[in-house]
């Protein structure tokens, strides 16, 4: 008996912007619900994080949500069980104001689960866990030791595991929490990642440049044989294009597809700028939502780019060098820790 489990949807990210809702609808529409209508499959779990702010939701986006996500389940007679995520939560101690709560009444499929609870799914017990707080964590680890399930999902922090590639998590609760699972599957950090016991089955698109080139998409699971299927999303909202003109030709434009992308150009060489200057001036005519151009190279020997999973535009990284850098008898790990919630806090605020 198969179940359809995605996480971390984010409706109403990156300010509301229109761009990431009609790629997210991308995916859902071409790839998401034609795997689900293929596979038969009836049931659907969502482990956390459905919409991106714990404090309001923009009522457009939240329409968009309905139309291409909820409606559609919905009018499918998809049977969906829903757990709370931190960005579900309005306050940061409790789980009892939520935004699926709220925001999900008028829908008869959705299950919305604030608590954990163990639950009969299709025949096979499941012990479902929403985000851990300081009001329901001495709850919670009960129901967890007290579950007869061997399965267990939820929305958690786990310390040890990559939050997103280049950054493992230094904090949050032991691994050893949840010994007494066989499998356990988990919302919150958007790299997909697993240690063969515990799997951060990951978000279904990318959202950041943190993301880029990073699997992203949705899972079926075989509640009998315990075999868990990977549906890759194949859209990439962030592309990067190698701009080397010393001896070669720049790359060609038209062989790319960045349409509705958002695109960074890694200058390598810049020889001929007149050259360079036709080449940005074609790549502002095909429909990118943004461009970045980023020249400045002199931390590679040679001009060379050598990693190629380098960004070289992300703000945590040169925030965790800079502290690296600095000679002082402050714990730099409490100070990351630090400076993470602010950035996490920063990107989350909307522009007015």
């Amino acid at each position: 008996m198969k179940v359809a489990i995605i996480t971390d949807q984010h409706f109403g990210a990156r300010n509301d912007s229109v761009a990431f809702l009609d790629f997210y609808e991308k995916f859902y529409e071409n790839t998401f619900f034609p795997a689900l209508d293929a596979s038969g499959v009836d049931t659907l779990l969502v482990l956390g994080d459905t919409f991106d702010r714990r404090k309001y939701m923009n009522f457009y986006a939240l329409d968009r949500a309905k139309k291409m996500w909820f409606d559609k389940l919905e009018e499918r007679g998809i049977k969906i069980y829903m757990i709370a995520g931190n960005h579900d939560t309005y306050f940061k101690n409790t789980n009892e104001v939520n935004s699926p709560e709220l925001l999900l009444r008028e829908y008869g499929n959705i299950e919305i689960l604030s608590e954990a609870s163990t639950l009969d799914i299709n025949g096979y017990e499941i012990c479902f866990v929403p985000w851990i707080c300081a009001d329901n964590y001495t709850r919670t680890l009960e129901v967890m030791e007290n579950s007869t399930s061997t399965i267990c999902m939820g929305h958690f922090e786990i310390e040890g595991f990559v939050m997103h590639r280049g950054q493992v998590s230094a904090e949050g609760i032991s691994k050893n929490i949840f010994k007494k699972f066989d499998m356990v599957f988990s919302g919150h950090y958007h790299h997909k990642s697993d240690d063969g016991q515990i799997y951060y089955l990951g978000n279904p698109y990318e959202m950041t440049w943190n993301d880029y080139d990073d699997p992203r998409g949705f899972h079926f699971f075989d509640l009998e044989t315990r075999k868990l299927e990977f549906v890759e999303n194949p859209y990439k909202m962030f592309k990067r294009v190698v701009y080397d003109d010393k001896e070669q030709e720049p790359v060609d434009l038209d062989t790319l597809s960045l349409e509705d992308s958002i695109v960074k150009v890694v200058v390598l060489n810049k020889t001929d700028y007149y050259k360079f200057d036709k080449f940005v001036h074609k790549l502002y005519t095909l429909g990118c939502h943004d461009i970045k151009i980023v020249e400045d190279l002199s931390e590679f020997d040679n001009g060379e780019l050598q990693d190629e999973s380098i960004n070289l535009e992300d703000t945590l990284s040169v925030l965790s060098n800079y502290i690296d850098s600095v000679e002082t008898d402050v714990d730099k790990e409490a100070v990351k820790t630090y400076m993470r919630g602010l950035y996490t806090e920063a990107i989350n605020l909307e522009v007015v």
